[in-house]
């Protein structure tokens, strides 16, 4: 068999990083909480986070995702001990980390449409458009849109409450559309 024949091979950590598309697309999630926060400037915080879930027979592959990106940390999932949680909860990491990973590996993804709102999101912060009330609602909205149809939990508060609390008396065209 001549060298014209031969298949391009992918170096260890190329096949590293497909393997973990795979993984990520099975046990990964993009999350936006959104947390009542009395003291904060307008009451909720909003905390963009990356997780990855495994039984902790399985850590070695959360390890392999934690020395991958460089960054998180893995703990027991609360409520669930056996369960170990990876998570990236800093902004600057899932901005250049996480995102340039699923821009990658992840372009076929059935997660795509929760990975392109939680993508506006992170950039919504990075031109801090979370600082204004218009902003941050903004930002909820999106946040609210990502899994629309999610087979997990619920929010805790409606769309309207949240953004009622947010906005606190403003124009009302700012509250039509919530459903966005």
């Amino acid at each position: 068999m001549g060298a014209g024949n031969q298949q391009e091979r992918l170096s260890k950590t190329e096949a590293m990083r497909w393997f973990m598309a795979g993984f990520i697309e099975g046990e990964g999630s993009l999350c936006v909480s959104i947390k009542h926060h009395p003291s904060s400037r307008f009451g909720y915080l909003v905390d963009p986070e990356f997780f990855l879930y495994q039984h902790e027979s399985g850590i070695s592959l959360l390890q392999m995702a934690k020395e991958m990106f460089g960054t998180g940390r893995i703990s027991p999932k609360p409520g669930n001990e056996t369960v170990l949680v990876y998570s990236i909860a800093s902004r600057v990491s899932l901005k250049e980390k996480v995102i340039p990973f699923f821009e990658k590996y992840m372009i076929y993804s059935a997660k795509r449409h929760v990975f392109e709102r939680f993508r506006e999101i992170i950039d919504a912060f990075e031109k801090k458009e979370h600082l204004t009330r218009e902003g941050l609602a903004s930002i909820v909205k999106k946040a609210y849109a990502m899994n629309p149809d999610s087979k997990g939990k619920e929010r805790k508060r409606s769309l309207q409450e949240v953004l009622e609390r947010i906005l606190r008396g403003p124009t009302p065209n700012l509250l039509e559309n919530t459903r966005r």
